[in-house]
């Protein structure tokens, strides 16, 4: 005779946790890409962008939901979150924000590159922050924070639906309201608008396409080393805080660092180089034999602080903004490195 297991009183039923976990992920994916996208970056120097909150929550939160939906479902794994990432930011700042090619939209032809219409050194260093800050750093903390649900889902067929009208509104709101408040009555070119279109839909393509084609499982190096993970933290520290004042003047003042030494043009391939080795240097580090969350906190650590701290020379406002994220960062980081500590104490359940 079968007996059923004692049920403890009040217990939930148990198929309604994980549908609520994943809502939680969800969410907290959404607020995590607007957090290291912008609140830790321009708000810092321009705190009137929290104005912008419910817009930025919108555009960045629902967007990224949608690549990561997408890459989970086809299985594109972290190529296809970096080439969906790379439509994501020409679909941002071009089509949206229309910065790519706006000739006075953040004084950006000061210090920018601008040929064929277009400003290349913007365009590079937004490659490499939306890339890294808009995506990878914000599934790689979610799913630091939901470790069951890396492989899974967050969204049903509705709920992707909903999330992909969301960013479509936020990416219409950015060109109704940011740019046409930054730069009144510019309108992108139609050549570089199909540009757009066109270079969105190949990425897209790849990402969910070829890329779940050709892709093979991870798989761990036993001979390769990643270095201490505080190591890790200084090296991607560094590397940021070299992009972005490589390309962009340091809290997007007047000056750009260094400025006599370097022309703009050379500036591209300085910024190219700085970016390049640094992604090949990470993609080695999370195929060693010893990658792990530590490792993981760590360089979103020194990303964000890098990130944070070049815009803090902006003002003696921004130098206080800054040093206050800076307390929040590390400490949420510190709570999140204790969590995966005391997850990865709790021994795994025995089966008979």
């Amino acid at each position: 005779m079968h007996t059923r297991p004692p049920t403890a009183p009040h217990a939930r039923p148990p198929t309604t946790r994980p549908e609520r976990r994943r809502t939680h992920a969800a969410l907290t994916l959404a607020c995590l890409t607007t957090l290291c996208a912008e609140l830790t970056f321009t708000a810092v120097a321009v705190p009137a962008t929290w104005l912008l909150l419910p817009l930025l929550v919108v555009m960045y939160g629902a967007g990224v939901l949608v690549i990561r939906e997408a890459v989970v479902r086809v299985g594109a794994g972290w190529p296809g979150l970096v080439l969906l990432g790379l439509a994501y930011q020409v679909t941002e700042d071009g089509l949206g924000l229309q910065a790519l090619t706006s000739p006075d939209m953040y004084d950006v032809t000061d210090w920018s590159v601008r040929s064929l219409g277009a400003n290349w050194s913007y365009w590079e260093s937004q490659i490499g922050v939306h890339v890294a800050l808009s995506v990878l750093l914000p599934v790689m903390l979610a799913n630091l924070l939901f470790p069951e649900l890396r492989e899974r889902a967050y969204l049903d067929g509705r709920g992707l639906a909903v999330a992909g009208t969301l960013a479509v509104v936020g990416v219409l709101g950015l060109r109704g309201l940011v740019s046409a408040t930054e730069d009144p009555g510019y309108r992108t070119p139609w050549g570089w608008t199909l540009t757009y279109l066109l270079l969105i839909a190949v990425l897209s393509w790849l990402a969910l396409r070829v890329v779940p084609r050709y892709r093979g499982p991870e798989k761990a190096h036993d001979r390769r080393r990643a270095p201490k993970p505080v190591v890790v933290g200084l090296v991607s520290g560094y590397l940021t805080m070299a992009f972005l004042t490589t390309l962009m003047p340091l809290g997007l003042g007047e000056d750009m660092l260094m400025g006599d030494l370097m022309s703009t043009e050379s500036r591209l391939f300085i910024g190219a180089m700085t970016a390049v080795p640094f992604a090949w240097v990470v993609a080695r580090w999370r195929g060693s034999a010893n990658w792990s969350d530590a490792h993981r906190l760590w360089l979103a650590g020194g990303i964000l602080v890098s990130h944070t701290a070049f815009m803090m020379p902006a003002s003696l406002a921004s130098v206080f903004l800054g040093l206050g994220t800076l307390v929040l960062e590390v400490v949420f980081l510190a709570a999140l490195a204790r969590r995966v500590r005391r997850r990865s104490a709790v021994p795994e359940p025995r089966h008979a």
